[in-house]
């Protein structure tokens, strides 16, 4: 049977997975479209994702790659694998792409951005961080805008990694309100494990007063994450955008 490759555009709720990555002990977004995409196409399919969000981190916009039997009617499709899954995974798009195109390997930036109320709301359980001592944001902004200033970031990456490298190209980094809702955006050409919310950790206690721009400046060039500040809840974080060459939508 002829195949195409595809992309999906998948958002989700990750707060009852174990993250993305299919996992001996425990239920992954990844396990669970692969499992709808067997039931609608009768055939093992395994799906590429553009990154690994740990468990309880969600996605406004992941992308993933498949190879898939021809498809007539996308939006068909679309709607058949969005009634088998849970209400917490949702297809937004499939879109064909160049048979090499690759969802991890081809992305040229990612977006994540890490939500924050600073008053309790039930509305928002699950699904943003609560912070309710006094935050100055804008310092945390003044440091945050550091971050553009240097490319190695192992004063913010998970220990004991295979990575080749530790550096990241950050091309934005800002704190703003949304509503109710103090939002951190940040654009990079890749992300370390843990990489956002020791970041957020870190400016929260810029935010506290706790630490001033100098220290920020100083703790990312240690190049020892046991110099910044604790991880943040996954709760608050979510993957906003991948960006790719138009090149890789170039079906032939």
């Amino acid at each position: 049977m002829e195949k195409q490759r595809y992309f999906l555009w998948i958002a989700y709720n990750g707060s009852g997975y174990h993250g993305w990555q299919i996992q001996p002990n425990g239920l992954s977004i990844q396990e669970e479209i692969e499992d709808a995409l067997a039931i609608l196409f009768g055939e093992s399919i395994e799906i590429v994702g553009a990154g690994r969000t740990d468990a309880g981190v969600h996605a406004r916009q992941m992308v993933a790659h498949a190879d898939l039997p021809l498809v007539d009617n996308i939006q068909l499709v679309i709607k058949q694998l969005n009634g088998i899954l849970s209400p917490a995974i949702a297809i937004h798009q499939i879109q064909p792409v160049s048979q090499h195109a690759h969802a991890r390997f081809d992305a040229i930036s990612r977006t994540y951005e890490y939500w924050i109320v600073t008053s309790k709301n039930p509305f928002y359980l699950q699904t943003t961080a609560a912070i309710f001592t006094p935050l100055d944001f804008n310092a945390m902004n003044r440091a945050a805008s550091i971050l553009l200033e240097y490319k190695d970031f192992t004063s913010f990456s998970k220990l004991h990694t295979d990575v080749k490298t530790n550096d990241c190209d950050i091309q934005e980094a800002y704190w703003e309100q949304r509503g109710e809702r103090w939002v951190f955006t940040i654009t990079a050409n890749r992300f370390l494990r843990n990489m956002v919310r020791a970041i957020v950790g870190t400016l929260i206690q810029v935010g506290r007063g706790n630490l001033v721009e100098n220290d920020f400046r100083a703790i990312i060039e240690a190049k020892d994450r046991s110099k910044a500040g604790s991880s943040v809840n996954p709760n608050g974080l979510y993957l906003v955008q991948v960006r790719y060459p138009e090149h890789v939508f170039e079906v032939k």
